[in-house]
């Protein structure tokens, strides 16, 4: 049974390159399709998938800001990262904001297992009561986001289309995962024609080092990947606002935040799914889907396979890192953007079908007006906060 759980280890690893370096390849699709074929494959352990599922999901989170930092096509969760990530790209230093990322990351696991324990005890006593308070969290966490700003009606703007968009989008029951075309066309579609239209150069990149102090993002990411890690309709992009609010970190500090944002969000949902029952990402919905209510001994599981995927992708993020700022100065960006641009449309489409594809269009056009409004462009994650914040108060 152990030669079968590395091997389904090194599986869902691969996997989650594949699904991290390909732009709108969502874990959570990959996921979908293994549990409805699982009836076919009534002759395997569902452990195996469950360790192939985690495995993937975890390297997933290390390795997709990659294509958001060098291509400027976001996943679900780390569209954040295209905004100081591209800046450094631009500036010779595309391999240090990925390193940034990736320290972030790995210094989440061991924060994951450090409070896990803890957790177990604590979270089915407080959750009832973080639940109730989190709609005037994202309320404080709006205002502030706005008013911050020197351009206070540009920013109110900005905060207001994009939580219409969001608000329109996520309620279409017709369409097919909608966070794909939303977010994709808001932070992905959008600096794509940017960087088409300006005629973008990479300059040559250095493998530079970066000194941040990491205990500032580090806490504020373990503290909002808390508060958005148990709680329905936030993700680590929400997260990783409110903890830059805890932490304040410089343009640096926030990479190291979003890429420990996006692996602490990843594995407390599979805390949350033995604690409270509850699923707050496609994993771990697959994974409940799979074998149902979770046993001890398989969250023991889950966390061993959780700390050496985790290991393992560090060190496969850093070579992939290498490898794309070696090559991508050798690249016409202008085209890389038009074919990356053009993988994104064919991607929403098949998935999300025409009315996705509009929504997409709709999206990269609202992301280019926010854009040319010169406000933070972290203001148009309302397209999420805005649902969030009536999902809470209408429920």
């Amino acid at each position: 049974m152990l030669l079968e759980i590395i091997l389904f280890l090194f599986l869902g690893i691969f996997f989650g390159i594949f699904t991290g370096l390909a732009p709108g390849i969502h874990i959570n699709l990959v996921s979908v399709i293994l549990v409805s074929l699982s009836a076919s494959f009534l002759f395997l352990n569902p452990i195996f998938l469950v360790v192939f599922i985690v495995a993937m999901a975890i390297t997933h989170t290390f390795v997709d800001f990659i294509p958001s930092i060098f291509l400027g096509a976001p996943d679900e969760g780390v569209e954040l990262s295209v905004l100081p990530g591209h800046e450094m790209l631009k500036q010779g230093k595309g391999y240090e904001a990925i390193m940034l990322t990736n320290h972030g990351s790995l210094a989440a696991i061991f924060i994951l297992i450090l409070v896990s324990v803890p957790l177990v005890f604590l979270v089915p006593k407080i959750y009832n009561f973080i639940s109730s308070a989190i709609p005037f969290i994202l309320i404080l966490v709006s205002l502030f986001m706005i008013f911050s700003e020197k351009e206070k009606f540009s920013s109110l703007l900005v905060f207001v289309l994009s939580g219409i968009l969001g608000l329109i989008v996520l309620n279409l029951e017709t369409l097919n995962q909608p966070l794909l075309p939303l977010l994709s066309g808001l932070f992905g579609a959008s600096s794509l024609l940017i960087s088409i239209k300006t005629k973008t150069k990479i300059p040559n990149q250095k493998k530079t080092k970066s000194k941040v102090n990491l205990f500032k993002p580090l806490t504020g990411s373990l503290f909002s990947s808390l508060i958005c890690g148990f709680l329905p309709g936030l993700g680590s992009g929400q997260a990783a606002i409110i903890g830059n609010l805890i932490s304040k970190s410089d343009r640096k500090g926030f990479l190291v935040l979003l890429g420990a944002t996006n692996t602490l969000v990843m594995g407390l949902s599979f805390v949350a799914l033995y604690t409270i029952q509850k699923t707050r990402t496609g994993a771990a919905a697959s994974i409940q889907e799979l074998i149902g209510e979770m046993p001890k001994e398989m969250i023991v599981l889950i966390f061993a396979i959780v700390l050496i995927s985790g290991i393992l992708s560090f060190f496969v993020t850093k070579i992939l890192a290498e490898f794309f700022s070696n090559k991508i100065e050798k690249i016409n960006y202008t085209k890389l953007s038009l074919v990356t641009l053009i993988f994104l449309s064919i991607i929403v489409f098949l998935v999300s079908g025409f009315l996705g594809f509009f929504v997409f269009l709709v999206s990269a056009m609202t992301g280019v007006y926010c854009i040319s409004l010169k406000v933070k462009r972290t203001l148009m994650m309302a397209c999420l906060l805005l649902p969030t914040i009536l999902l809470y108060l209408l429920n």
